[in-house]
């Protein structure tokens, strides 16, 4: 099909100068409105003002330019259909082939002025009648559109099917930007309907293995001005390069290899657990291997944090990903260089920390500004023919609102209620089902992802092996069974907290008190699968 009349209406006028020219020189005449016509008249490219064909001027200061049956019809107008040509033929109107157009920048700049309505509705108009007309809705789509137009004359029904089906995808983003600034989905309650709107950032080398194609993809939502970033593999040294970004989603490594598909989940994992003691006021560390926690502690300082995360499973923590809630100074520096780790998550990295890690080439440096996101307020799971919605789990931890199953109480300010709050923390943040060992603000053994309870408790009390005397215990659900705590007391565990709510929750009540283990019970779950 010969492409004979197109018409071009754009805000980021990228590319749509050497579009018009091209198109021109192809026989093309164009039909073009307000900035869009001048800047192609400023370039010499000869356009048709849209009033010309419409009758009317622009209208509400601008809010009204293409919404006119000369311009739609013309789009809409079915090529096949001999009724549809005959009205177009009696009105005075002719078909227009190609559309290309771009929305108002509402995501850079919000606002009800911005929010743009007869941009949509051409894109829609040219997409819904797409085996006959074109419809570009990306600068990126001009170049290979015009190749290949100038080689065949026309495009295969395929590739105009395709760019239909990204033009309805780019105008469906862009809504449930508006809708999602217009109205935030409320906390107390999961929306009806719910329009996701993502941009492709980054493909990815792989996905969890490399078979598996993976992309990154961030929120297309408003957003204000964002914290300077370094080009992956860029040299860390100017203040500029140690900026935290807002959020994961939008972070470049300060030095290192682009982040790969389980980086970014490992990261995600280590970052949200790392968070968790903001309210601590002491330096903390985490480790993450395979999304899951393999060494969190306390510190009086980074270094010291990290270096007691790092000692509470020096094996598992090779090849893993560490956050840590403060800046990187040069002593964490020191400490971080000394094993081998893929991902550094924290607040920022003082400049002696950035020069003693540049020797580590390939060690991705993530500064993320501590006031973003920690997590989505939802997480969406996939499954076949549709999806999973639930609430993060960000259950405040709340020890006095725990309740005494058995034992002695502990005071506040007692090291071991400290200690359960700790585990109670961690535990949350593992694999289902989850154990964890602690003592003194530090991991001595986690069990996670077993398939019984049992066989987590006795993972995470092996490794702590004869350390596990005095400490504690947290588990992520109730204990079925009576066999989890006579384990502990086996073990020399001093207290537990757990869920409780068994139907056999006084088998453990009574192995506890035989051991003189003080139990608390929080009644909430904690279930990470």
């Amino acid at each position: 099909m010969r492409i004979r009349r197109a018409l071009l209406s754009v805000s980021e006028k990228i590319g749509i100068v050497e579009l018009g020219r091209g198109l021109v020189e192809l026989g093309v005449r164009l039909l073009s409105t307000g900035g869009t016509a001048r800047a192609l008249e400023a370039a010499g490219v000869p356009v048709t003002p849209v009033e010309e064909v419409t009758g009317w001027g622009e209208m509400l200061g601008g809010r009204v330019k293409t919404l006119h049956p000369a311009v739609h019809a013309a789009i809409l107008a079915r090529r096949e259909v001999a009724s549809d040509l005959e009205e177009l033929r009696r009105a005075g109107v002719e078909p227009v082939d190609l559309v290309a157009v771009n929305l108002y920048p509402f995501l850079e700049a919000p606002s009800l002025e911005q929010i743009d309505i007869g941009g949509p509705a051409l894109l829609r108009a040219a997409a819904k009648n797409w085996p006959s007309v074109i419809v570009l809705s990306d600068p990126a789509q001009y170049g290979p559109v015009l190749e290949a137009l100038r080689s065949a004359g026309d495009l295969a029904p395929g590739e105009r099917r395709r760019l239909a089906a990204a033009a309805f995808r780019h105008v469906a983003v862009y809504d449930a930007a508006v809708a999602g600034w217009l109205e935030p989905p409320a906390a107390e309650e999961l929306p009806a309907e719910l329009p996701f709107g993502l941009r492709k950032r980054a493909d990815l080398r792989y996905g969890e293995n490399p078979h598996q194609r993976a992309a990154l993809y961030v929120e297309a939502r408003p957003r204000g001005a964002t914290a300077g970033k370094a080009a992956p593999g860029g040299e860390p040294g100017d203040a500029a390069a140690a900026r935290p970004a807002p959020s994961l989603a939008e972070a470049e490594p300060l030095q290192g290899k682009p982040l790969s598909y389980n980086n970014l989940q490992d990261a995600q994992a280590a970052w949200r657990l790392v968070r968790e003691f903001d309210g601590s006021g002491r330096p903390a560390a985490a480790a993450i291997k395979h999304a899951t926690p393999c060494g969190v502690a306390l510190g009086g300082t980074p270094a010291e944090a990290f270096a007691r995360a790092r000692d509470a499973d020096p094996v598992s923590i090779f090849g893993g990903v560490v956050a840590l809630n403060r800046a990187v100074d040069a002593a964490t520096a020191d400490a971080l260089a000394g094993i081998f780790l893929e991902v550094v998550v924290a607040p920022g990295f003082e400049p002696a920390a950035l020069e003693r890690l540049r020797r580590k080439r390939n060690l991705r440096l993530i500064a993320l500004d501590p006031a973003g996101p920690v997590t989505a307020p939802f997480e969406l799971r996939p499954i076949a023919g549709g999806a999973l919605l639930q609430e993060a789990d960000l259950a405040p931890v709340e020890p006095a609102a725990w309740r005494l199953a058995a034992g002695r109480p502990l005071p506040d300010g007692s090291p071991l209620l400290a200690d359960l709050e700790f585990a109670w923390r961690v535990v949350r943040h593992a694999r289902s089902n989850a154990i964890v060992v602690a003592r003194e603000g530090r991991t001595l053994g986690i069990g996670a992802g077993q398939v019984n309870r049992i066989d987590a408790a006795l993972q995470a009390l092996e490794r702590a092996g004869e350390a596990a005397r005095g400490a504690v215990l947290a588990s992520d659900g109730f204990f079925p069974f009576g066999d989890v705590a006579q384990a502990a007391a086996r073990a020399g565990i001093a207290a537990i907290v757990e869920p409780g709510g068994s139907i056999r929750d006084e088998e453990s009540i009574r192995a506890c008190e035989e051991a003189g283990i003080t139990l608390y019970f929080t009644g909430v779950r904690h279930f990470r699968h």
